[in-house]
């Protein structure tokens, strides 16, 4: 299955430019306490993700509006999830990770809103 991803980016942005941040958080839609490794964007337990960066890592972006998981892509042998800001409408796609939830995904690829 090919992506339908469309980048909201504006075309003057830079080149992406990942910048390592180790951190850990509370789930704002959850509550689970998350034990960030630098790579970690999202809740594992409930998947949702909230839009702090502008560029991966770099916490510039100031909407800080919580991401929905709102589907599961393939991309190549990895499985993504698709977030949407409630905010501002903007998306972005993240691996999943072995940590996160199975069941979960799972949920999310039932209800996704293609």
């Amino acid at each position: 299955m090919q992506s339908e991803f469309k980048s909201r980016r504006p075309d003057n942005m830079q080149e992406k430019k990942f910048k390592r941040t180790v951190e850990d958080f509370i789930c704002e839609h959850c509550g689970a306490a998350v034990k960030g490794n630098g790579y970690t964007n999202h809740c594992p337990k409930c998947l949702w993700s909230k839009h702090v960066d502008k560029n991966p890592g770099d916490r510039a972006e100031k909407c800080g509006g919580m991401m929905r998981p709102v589907r599961i892509e393939q991309e190549g042998g990895k499985m993504m999830i698709v977030h949407e800001c409630e905010k501002c409408g903007f998306v972005r796609r993240a691996e999943l990770r072995r940590q996160d939830d199975p069941a979960e995904a799972i949920e999310v690829a039932k209800k996704a809103d293609f």
